[in-house]
């Protein structure tokens, strides 16, 4: 992002008058920024502290954005202001990371990940995580000898070596200052750019001047409550607005800085803000608040109205929060558009949701999270697949507030396992497993006994525990089938059969899997379920290949048919791949090629990390065939750094390990160990974007 000079409005710039400023609006902060870059250069833990609103974010932010250089494998952000649950920590930095969550001990599998990577992680807002994030953060430094951690909170971690930077409000005006010494000032500077916004054109001057520096005094140079001051200028001169603060917190004309406490001056600001909003304003205000990740219309329409609120008012009730800066701004996310609440106004807008409207609107929200889940599954086989992926990513962090409330009653706890179980095939896409698993965990502990949602629970669980190489995953196989069989339930005994084939297949029993599967289809078909007939395919097809290349074959292109019948792009690409699995084992290494191309171009526009390794080791093989010997080194190695990131190995993978050990030795003596050493190394440098380039490159 470039960056653009800073002018002071109404004075005169010198060369140290010009600061930089982001596109979304940073000012000041240069001694903060190059103290931060300081500490960084002699320490690995660094803790941002201040209250809230006082900008810890934006300037971890803006650091994140300077100082890339210094770190070989750049800088990752985690945002932890829309997770609630310590079990989802390190899931969340698997994700920032793009480790793919395959593994039940995540955090080993991080600190594999990190182990040898320069790489700068900030974790935002820790404080109501601290002791998870403190352990997670102590183990991550001592299994690794480069990373460096960034962290925001508003309190310290408490970790041994940490280092602590007390961030500051923004520096305010003095009694006595000249026109040009307030314009300079961060915290003018910034109400300046603000109030520019809420009114073109606006300077500071010698008419306005001291009008400004009595109020930015009184907000005590806290960039929150200095926006949500100059918003109010639509209405308002600075004058005005200087008296009606001199008047509401209390405090004398000329007071200074240490007047009030911090979080005093921004909780009356915030209070002043609320009783400046409409009736109607306040309520959407406080239902918003629910809504971590934000919130679009067509949501804030279904879940929001009532008890006072009606739907046709909502547009203007949003236009007017953002009008007035508590709801943020536009963020494009596909077709839609959503808007986010800083995590300190959605947290005060919860305080003042009244009970009774928060259990009307606790039973509206659940419904709608359960219809989304079920509407934006991505184990369908709709020509929207991957819209749905990328739909519901933005959701999640509410996907997980009404999960939390469905888990926190026993009565709702059926729909929040629904709600887990219907999201596994986007838990698996996103690589959550672990994610995915949390709560289909906290879900079949809260719903026991018999009945059909217990049983997709158990369905989606063992699956996901597979995926993992869970051994816990026997156990939900056996009761899976077991409940259905007793419930009598086709649907539920589909699947539960299903899932005991794939339960077989994993264990070696390739003959007895691949019957269970049959049955399973079967059983499927006759209730019409085309979607579960797809999923079934794609697991006789790909563990068939080995054994039965031909009747694998023969699975594989009656997907590749189904799909391009009903146009299901991400179901294709994985029926492709079995084909060209087939394919391989059938000897046909150009037909082999010519669909893992195909698939890793899809792939990767898809960026499925657990698919991508696959198609890159085929391609390896592939480049054998063709005595392509360097080329294959260089793909083995570009595929082992991503078989690394999703703690994996196609020596896991019955369908791959054969081909594997015979690719490697057959380069390994063609080319000489040493030589195969260094393509092998040179394609493990290669990031993702370049090997994925690399193996579309014409061979």
């Amino acid at each position: 992002m470039k960056d653009t000079i800073w002018n002071v409005p109404g004075a005169e710039r010198s060369a140290a008058d010009r600061q930089q400023a982001d596109a979304d609006g940073f000012v000041g902060r240069r001694h903060e920024i190059s103290q931060v870059r300081r500490i960084l250069a002699k320490t690995r833990l660094l803790t941002l502290t201040g209250a809230g609103g006082v900008g810890k974010t934006r300037l971890a932010r803006r650091v994140s954005r300077v100082v890339p250089q210094r770190y070989r494998d750049g800088v990752r952000l985690v945002e932890l202001a829309t997770i609630d649950d310590e079990d989802l920590l390190a899931p969340a930095v698997a994700a920032a990371l793009g480790v793919r969550d395959t593994t039940p001990d995540l955090v080993a599998l991080l600190i594999e990940h990190l182990a040898d990577k320069q790489l700068l992680l900030v974790l935002d807002n820790c404080e109501h995580l601290l002791g998870a994030c403190a352990r997670l953060v102590h183990r991550l430094l001592r299994g690794t000898s480069r990373l460096q951690i960034l962290a925001t909170s508003r309190q310290s971690l408490g970790v041994y070596g940490e280092q602590v930077l007390p961030v500051p409000s923004l520096p305010i005006p003095q009694p006595g200052e000249s026109t040009r010494d307030i314009a300079r000032r961060d915290a003018v500077r910034l109400f300046a750019e603000r109030a520019a916004t809420t009114r073109p054109g606006f300077l500071v001057n010698a008419a306005n001047a001291q009008a400004v520096a009595r109020l930015t005094r009184h907000l005590d140079g806290i960039p929150l409550a200095i926006e949500l001051a100059a918003v109010r200028l639509r209405t308002a001169s600075v004058e005005d607005l200087a008296d009606e603060l001199d008047e509401r917190l209390e405090v004398p004309a000329e007071g200074g800085p240490g007047t009030l406490a911090r979080h005093q001056t921004l909780r009356a600001t915030m209070d002043w803000s609320f009783g400046l909003c409409s009736s109607g304003e306040r309520r959407l205000w406080e239902r918003l608040s629910m809504f971590p990740g934000g919130v679009d219309l067509e949501t804030a329409e279904a879940v929001c109205p009532g008890q006072g609120l009606a739907r046709e008012d909502v547009l203007d009730l949003m236009i007017g929060l953002v009008d007035k800066s508590i709801l943020g701004g536009a963020e494009q996310h596909g077709t839609g558009v959503r808007h986010r609440m800083l995590e300190t106004i959605r947290a005060y807008g919860g305080e003042q949701l009244p009970a009774a409207d928060a259990e009307a609107l606790r039973e509206r929200y659940i419904d709608h999270y359960r219809r989304l889940a079920g509407r934006l599954r991505a184990d369908r086989m709709e020509p929207d697949q991957i819209d749905r992926i990328r739909t519901l990513k933005p959701e999640l962090p509410n996907v997980r507030v009404a999960l939390d409330l469905c888990f926190g009653r026993p009565v709702d706890a059926p729909a929040g396992l629904e709600i887990a179980a219907a999201l596994w095939g986007n838990w698996l896409v996103a690589g959550a497993l672990s994610e995915g698993r949390y709560w289909l965990k906290r879900g079949l502990a809260l719903v026991p006994g018999s009945s059909v949602t217990r049983v997709m629970g158990l369905w989606a669980d063992g699956l996901l525990a597979h995926y993992q190489g869970d051994p816990a995953a026997a156990a939900d196989t056996r009761e899976c089938l077991a409940l259905a069989r007793q419930l009598r339930d086709e649907a539920a005994l589909a699947f539960a059969v299903q899932l005991s084939g794939v339960a077989a297949l994993s264990e070696g029993d390739t003959r007895g899997g691949i019957a269970l599967l049959e049955e399973a289809r079967t059983r499927h078909r006759a209730r019409g379920d085309v979607h579960a007939v797809g999923i079934t395919l794609y697991f006789a097809a790909l563990f068939a290949a080995t054994t039965s290349p031909d009747r694998a074959a023969a699975y594989g292109e009656e997907l590749v048919r189904l799909c391009e019948e009903r146009n299901a792009t991400l179901f294709r690409a994985y029926a492709l791949y079995a084909v060209g699995m087939a394919c391989w084992e059938q000897g046909d290494w150009q037909q082999t090629e010519a669909r893992m191309r195909e698939v890793a171009a899809f792939w990767s526009v898809a960026d499925d990390r657990w698919g991508l390794p696959q198609c890159l080791e085929a391609l390896a093989w592939t480049a054998g065939a063709r005595g392509r010997y360097e080329r294959a080194a260089r793909l083995l190695g570009a595929a082992h750094l991503l078989w690394e990131a999703v703690a994996a190995s196609p020596m896991r993978l019955r369908f791959q390990a054969r081909s594997h050990q015979e690719c490697a030795e057959r380069a390994r003596r063609a080319l000489g160990a040493q030589a195969y050493r260094a393509a092998f190394r040179d394609g493990t440098r290669l990031g993702l974007p370049e090997a994925v380039a690399y193996a579309l490159e014409e061979p």
